[in-house]
């Protein structure tokens, strides 16, 4: 197999060292590493994986050479960089929301729908992380049921919003006689007008509203959805909610398949086996998937599994995933592991 010269452009940043992380423990054929950030950044060194790496300042000449590069450092910087990199010959996955939507750039879950790789020219989209996890989980019931409606509410962790967000859940946990007046300067989003204390809350917006009522996180799971699904006839809805969890989103979602006379086992055989998941679904047990647990996996957990009671064609499910690893960092590296094969 042919070594690749890989950068990874906001190494500095959670999903950055993330992807760090995986690229040596998944033995990815690396012939070198650079780590690219701000110049702030410049000179940090990492350790990982018992080697130390000396941070570079992105420029453009950081990209002679490279053969992948991984943009986990923000929008802006990737439309200032990406296609840079492209004309120096890299291959970009872009992990940010630059080039979800962009017409001609793949937007690819390998376990989905690897086959959209085939006409990349030369940027990939790595899908936002809440719709990475769902979509993994319901394919398999798509291909075998078909899918008319997908209705979905999410709980999402802080590590989502970066560092600053955890360090701030962190703070206020210590103030619980006054977490009411808890100081609150990162969530909903660094833009808001008004932020509001994490810890012992749920804020039920992640992003900036549109005129439509809807979070930017919301229309991002339901745009990249059919996207994804290739499926613009889909129904799709999300609330985006944020919870005091460090890491690892859930979501409950509702779905309507396209038969009748299927039963809450058809949907847990129909997962059981699939790729990148693993059901956890026996409430004689009390087993089900949990943030706490899911950190630091790379598969998606699916349980909660039941029949919606009104509805022929309607299933209810619990989804969880780590957001760092396959909503984000692993989903990333499974990109660059299909596009070698």
């Amino acid at each position: 197999m042919t070594t690749k010269s890989v950068a990874i452009v906001g190494a500095t940043g959670a999903v950055g060292k993330k992807i760090l992380e995986k690229l040596l423990e998944r033995n990815f054929p690396v012939q070198s590493i650079k780590l690219l950030a701000s110049s702030r950044s410049a000179g940090k060194e990492i350790i990982v994986g018992g080697n130390t790496y000396t941070v570079e300042e992105t420029v453009p000449e950081s990209f002679d050479g490279v053969d992948l590069a991984f943009f986990s450092a923000g929008g802006n910087i990737s439309k200032m960089f990406a296609q840079e990199a492209v004309t120096r010959g890299a291959v970009v996955i872009d992990n940010t929301s630059a080039f979800r939507m962009t017409e001609h750039i793949p937007l690819v879950v390998p376990e989905v729908n690897e086959h959209a790789l085939q006409n990349h020219t030369g940027i990939i989209a790595n899908p936002n992380c809440s719709t990475i996890q769902m979509v993994t989980a319901l394919q398999p019931l798509r291909e075998k049921f078909g899918m008319k409606r997908i209705i979905v509410s999410t709980y999402q962790a802080v590590s989502g919003a970066g560092a600053e967000a955890i360090a701030e859940l962190q703070s206020q946990s210590g103030q619980f006689a006054d977490r009411a007046d808890s100081e609150a300067s990162i969530l909903p989003s660094a833009g808001a007008s008004k932020h509001y204390p994490i810890a012992f809350n749920a804020i039920p917006q992640i992003d900036s509203f549109d005129s439509s009522g809807y979070t930017l996180e919301e229309l991002k799971m339901i745009n990249e959805t059919k996207k994804i699904f290739g499926d613009d006839d889909l129904h799709v809805s999300a609330t985006c909610v944020r919870l005091p969890v460090v890491t690892g989103h859930s979501e409950s979602v509702y779905i309507e398949i396209g038969k009748v006379g299927i039963t809450a086992e058809d949907i847990r055989e129909a997962l059981v086996g699939a790729p990148g998941i693993v059901v956890q679904d026996d409430p004689s047990t009390q087993s089900y998937p949990m943030p706490l647990f899911a950190e630091g996996e790379d598969d998606v957990f699916v349980g909660r599994i039941r029949k919606d009671p009104d509805h022929p064609a309607g299933f209810h499910l619990w989804i969880v995933a780590d957001n760092l690893l396959k909503g984000a960092a692993l989903n990333s590296i499974q990109i660059a592991e299909s596009l070698i094969r």
